[in-house]
């Protein structure tokens, strides 16, 4: 089979370690991995960490609307939004991802309610995975939140869109610590692989198509009046 061309997608990776550069993130290392994949086929890729940024709370676009004193978050949205793909990652804290974490996915949904050209919400023909790592347990549960909210507010997610890994229980080494042998888990590898792949393939189709068609899915038509097939059916 010959190889898709990739070459006209970009992607984002947005590392949300509590770690400011440039102290070593393992999450990053894991993230490394993915988004070296993605430079071979050809994919613009940019990385952000979030804690160097000053992203106030909130669920507004900019939240020096709403009191806050600074607020990095519409410059970083357009660097986000630009991408076709957007991979987060994210440490396992107490076996749920990281504050870092949440607040993107807060500061993402502040723009859940935008539309695109076609009258669609804003994120629809985009796509999402996420990377995951720590010791003990949690990948899937960590996973599981970040994916339903990244599809809640329209992107779209392939199939095992995840991937992580894991130490044994208690304190011990992470992933880029030489002792975890961590870089040679062939599971790790191969999963952090697919996930990497089936985001390229879906996103490529998604952009070849000029993302979903509007049949069935706009806001702005259902609005005007629009109602496709719906109707309440009678129930005796």
């Amino acid at each position: 089979m010959s190889a898709p061309d990739f070459s006209r997608l970009k992607a984002i990776y947005v590392n949300c370690t509590l770690k400011p550069s440039p102290t070593k993130s393992h999450t990053e290392g894991l993230m490394r991995v993915s988004s070296n994949i993605m430079k071979n086929e050809g994919v613009d890729v940019e990385f952000i960490r979030l804690v160097d940024h000053d992203v106030a709370p909130g669920v507004q676009p900019d939240m020096t609307e709403h009191g806050a004193e600074k607020d990095e978050w519409p410059a970083l949205f357009e660097r986000i939004f630009a991408a076709d793909i957007l991979v987060i990652g994210t440490p396992i804290w107490l076996g749920e991802k990281s504050s870092i974490a949440t607040r993107l996915v807060e500061r993402i949904y502040a723009q859940s309610g935008q539309r695109n050209d076609k009258g669609q919400y804003l994120f629809y023909g985009k796509v999402g995975g996420c990377i995951i790592t720590g010791n003990e347990d949690g990948v899937k549960h960590c996973a599981m939140g970040l994916l339903y909210s990244l599809q809640h507010v329209g992107y779209s997610i392939p199939p095992q869109a995840d991937c992580g890994w894991i130490g044994e229980v208690g304190p011990g080494p992470s992933y880029l610590d030489e002792e975890s042998n961590a870089q040679e888990n062939d599971f790790t590898n191969r999963n952090t692989t697919f996930m990497t792949y089936n985001l390229l393939h879906l996103a490529n189709m998604l952009k070849q198509q000029g993302g979903y068609p509007a049949y069935g899915n706009s806001k702005e038509d259902w609005d005007g009046g629009s109602r496709w097939g719906f109707s309440n059916p009678e129930y005796r």
